[in-house]
């Protein structure tokens, strides 16, 4: 009781406190709205704002201004007691409007308000179903409100049945659409028919709706639960599936799906008593189920579904076999590895869970097993001798068995020429694949059984093998879309093979999906110089930096501090090749140089910079290895002496005739073979032409004054002035002083000058280095010890001109020729005599150097 004295003051208090309120707010007046404060849509409504009687400005009714305000809008005013005015074309919903008084140097005073409500009248309600979950269910149903009235709408829910059952239930809330009657229909009303209606109501008008049912319409039966499979022997060949239901079902229908798939398969049974084999199911696959009930074949409505269930049915032994495909890379001149591709079986192949893969190789010609393998991968290799007949089998195991071996014999991949296909080309496809298009390989294509197109990734260096792709083509085919492991920027070599009865050919190409310019150029790492050209070896782009594939490789140069236009090679893209020489660079000039990668989109940004200067070793290279190689050949030819003498022989043979004539060697001429008959005159000759300023120790200089005297004299007088007996110029070569004269010297004039002629040969022949311990003495070992020759040796001349004192003049007419007499000196060289042929030559006038012209 006092619980409920509370609740009753509450309510008082909020009623006072409302009416205060409204007393509060229109104290100064009212506003009142005809013809309702809720209207229909499109209606018109009169507003009306009246000032209480002395609540007005105070000076005077005429200084009253009336202001109407929609929400915060002015929307009309008025000088005076009170006005009305009409209001049209109100949005659906609530409105407020508020009337207020402005006097003048005062704010505005609030009056009064109201609200008006715009609204439609309630559809009729649409699709009324009524429903009852299983045997223990109850009685609900639902409906289609229609549009939105925007008022407050009430709906009413009856249901009529037999034997004047009658049930009746509310809902305040005006977006209702659902009610539940709250009781369930039971298995004696299976054959009673029931009429429902649903009824909205508003201040603006009412619909409602009605709908006749069966009791199998209403009853709805539960899904099926506790669904489970068995498989008999473990086997996929029959499958039970088994589940629960209420009593009164009478069908059920079925319905599973490969889990990756979204199509369902449909199987009805009646009377099926909660189960049902299944007999087309596939090994190892997932598969989904679900159950559906119905009370009635033709009458009701079917359950909701069950929960699905999700299983895996048992393995199988594998059929079908495995794709097989192979490449091969050079190991050695003897040697090749193979390396053995294979693609998965797929699920209906491969019927369970695969372990491993066997792989064996067999040398055909000895049938012999070399190797045999368990792999959990799908590729293996091995490394097989070049000669030989090679074959090898790969087959998949799973728990069950093994499929059927894989047969392929292993030869060169693109040896037969005639099978290369034609004219491949490629072009993008799409986002990430790629067209490649070819023509059959000519005479040869009748032959070919099929095409085979692979592709891999292009690695930077080609150093490592990457997963290899291919796809099996039929014979008639042109063209193959790749779209498997195909990435956007990525360059593959593509391969084109035509496969005939033991043979294939292939043609190579590079392709890519997408390309853009390469991020940068490459790196070069070093350069240096061989033989006169420059070597400039670089790094190979990574390949995410290649963004496709790279065409061709530019290396720039230019001088140093240089404003000329950079100078640059191209070079074809090999993915092996990371040098490339360089032959125009000039020596001693320091050069910039950088690299640049291009592809079909554009040329990238250049690489880093690396200076050079090529250094001039050019002329040294060209002349000293040459000169060496030629010093050895001609040292080695003349340490043979049989080689020396003939080329002295040929050189004597060669010599112009103006250098072919030599004076005879003084030793052996008549004149010195009577050297013991004059030694006594001679000896008298020598210290006469003693030159004043030598030493007394020091042997005199020898003269010889008759063979220059009878040069004079022959000169003076010539007995003959033919063209032949003339006296010819003379010639000094290397090593020999030479005085020509046309014919031997009388006897006397041989017999007086034999001596000194003797004395001066001697005299001559020593000039040179000092001998050899050991040697044997020269004509000059008696000279004295203080005898210093100079390099330049000379000859004192004798200064009168006349023949020594007992030297006899020719006879006239006496046919006088000049004598040759020749100066072997070995050690050096004389120069050419400086004199012209006159009376005498002496030996100061004779000068012996080292100079190798000889004149």
């Amino acid at each position: 009781m006092a619980i409920r004295g509370c609740s009753l003051a509450l309510v008082f208090t909020i009623m006072w406190l409302s009416i205060k309120a409204k007393i509060d707010v229109c104290k100064r007046g009212d506003v009142t709205v005809k013809p309702s404060h809720v209207i229909s849509l499109g209606s018109t409504v009169n507003i009306s704002c009246t000032v209480k009687p002395k609540k007005g400005c105070q000076n005077s009714s005429s200084f009253n201004r009336l202001i109407l305000y929609e929400f915060n809008r002015t929307i009309c005013f008025h000088h005076g007691d009170s006005f009305t005015t009409q209001v049209t074309d109100l949005p659906l919903g609530t409105t407020l409007f508020v009337c207020k008084l402005a006097c003048i140097h005062e704010n505005e005073f609030q009056i009064c308000g109201a609200e008006i409500s715009v609204g439609v009248v309630p559809e009729q309600p649409q699709g009324l179903s009524c429903m009852q979950k299983g045997e223990r269910g109850t009685v609900a149903c639902t409906w289609d409100r229609g549009r939105e009235t925007h008022l407050y709408t009430k709906y009413t829910l009856e249901l009529n049945g037999p034997k004047i059952l009658s049930w009746k239930k509310q809902c305040n809330d005006q977006y209702c659409d659902h009610l539940d009657f709250g009781f369930n229909l039971t298995p004696e009303l299976h054959g009673s028919n029931f009429i429902v209606k649903v009824t909205a109501i508003n201040m603006l008008g009412n619909s409602s709706l009605a709908s006749m049912f069966t009791f199998l319409d209403i009853v709805r039966p539960l899904p099926p639960w506790d669904i489970g499979i068995m498989f008999l022997n473990a086997s996929v060949s029959r499958c039970i599936l088994q589940w629960r239901d209420e009593e009164w079902v009478l069908l059920n229908r079925l319905r599973y799906r490969l889990s990756s798939s979204r199509s369902w398969k449909m199987v009805n049974v009646t009377n099926a008593r909660g189960r049902h084999d299944l007999l087309d199911l596939k090994p190892f696959t997932d598969y989904e189920f679900q159950v559906s009930s119905k009370l009635h074949p033709y009458q009701g409505s079917w359950s909701d579904w069950s929960e699905p269930l999700r299983t895996q049915t048992p393995e199988e032994e594998p059929t079908g076999t495995l794709d097989v495909w192979y490449t091969k890379e050079h190991v050695d001149d003897n040697k090749e590895r193979v390396f053995l591709f294979w693609k998965n079986l797929s699920a209906s192949e491969a019927r369970g869970r695969i372990l491993y893969y066997q792989v064996t190789l067999q040398e055909m010609a000895k049938r012999k097993t070399i190797a045999q393998n368990f792999t959990r991968h799908t590729s293996w290799t091995w490394v097989i001798p070049r000669t030989g007949n090679w074959a090898t089998t790969v087959s998949a195991a799973n728990s069950k068995g093994s499929s059927l071996p894989t047969h392929i014999n292993i030869t060169d991949l693109c040896v037969a020429g005639l099978l290369a296909p034609h004219q491949v080309s490629v072009n993008p496809e799409g986002t990430d694949s790629i067209l490649v298009t070819w023509q059959p390989p000519g005479k040869a294509a009748p032959a070919v059984l099929e095409y085979v197109v692979e592709w891999k990734e292009l690695l930077p260096g080609g150093s490592t093998q990457p997963p290899l792709n291919w796809l099996r083509l039929p014979p008639y085919s042109v063209s193959a879309v790749l779209s498997e492991n195909i990435q956007s920027y990525v360059c593959y070599k593509i391969r084109v093979h035509a496969l005939s009865a033991g043979q294939m050919g292939c043609s190579s190409i590079l392709g890519n999906s997408k390309h853009k310019a390469p991020l940068r150029g490459p790196h070069i790492n070093s350069i240096t110089e061989d033989k006169g050209r420059v070597l400039i070896s670089w790094d190979h782009l990574p390949a995410k930096e290649q963004r496709g594939c790279i065409l061709h490789y530019r290396i720039h140069w230019k001088e140093r501090d240089s404003n000329s236009q950079p100078q640059f090679c191209e070079i074809p893209y090999r993915v092996s090749q990371n040098s490339h020489p360089i032959h125009s660079l000039q020596p001693q000039v320091r050069y910039v140089l950088w690299m640049t990668a291009r592809t079909a989109a554009g040329e990238s940004p250049p690489g880093n910079e690396r200076e050079f200067r090529l250094p001039d070793k050019s002329n040294w290279n060209m002349f000293v290895a040459p000169s060496i190689c030629v010093a050895v050949i001609i040292t080695g030819l003349f340490s043979v002496r049989y080689i020396r003498q003939k080329v002295f022989v040929l050189l004597s043979a060669l010599r112009p005739q103006w250098c072919s004539r030599k004076i005879p060697d003084p030793a052996n001429s008549t004149w010195a073979k009577n050297y013991p008959i004059v030694e006594e005159q001679t000896q008298l000759l020598s210290e006469r032409l003693r030159s004043p300023w030598t030493s007394p120790d020091e042997p005199e200089p020898l003269v010889i004054s008759e063979v220059i005297h009878l040069v004079t004299a022959l000169r003076r007088h010539p007995p003959h002035p033919t063209g032949s007996e003339r006296v010819q110029d003379h010639c000094i070569s290397e090593g020999d002083a030479v005085l020509s004269a046309p014919g031997p010297l009388p006897p006397r004039a041989l017999a007086v000058e034999a001596r000194p002629a003797v004395d001066l040969y001697k005299m001559l022949g020593t000039r040179g280095p000092d001998p050899k311990p050991g040697s044997p003495a020269g004509p000059m070992t008696d000279l004295p010890v203080d005898y210093i020759p100079t390099h330049e040796g000379y000859l004192p001349s004798n200064t009168d001109g006349r023949p020594p004192s007992g030297a006899p003049l020719p006879e006239p007419g006496e046919d006088l020729q000049l004598q040759h007499i020749s100066f072997s000196v070995f050690s050096s060289s004389v120069h050419q005599l400086p004199f012209s042929c006159g009376e005498k030559l002496t030996l100061d006038q004779l000068k012996m150097g080292c100079d190798p012209l000889g004149l």
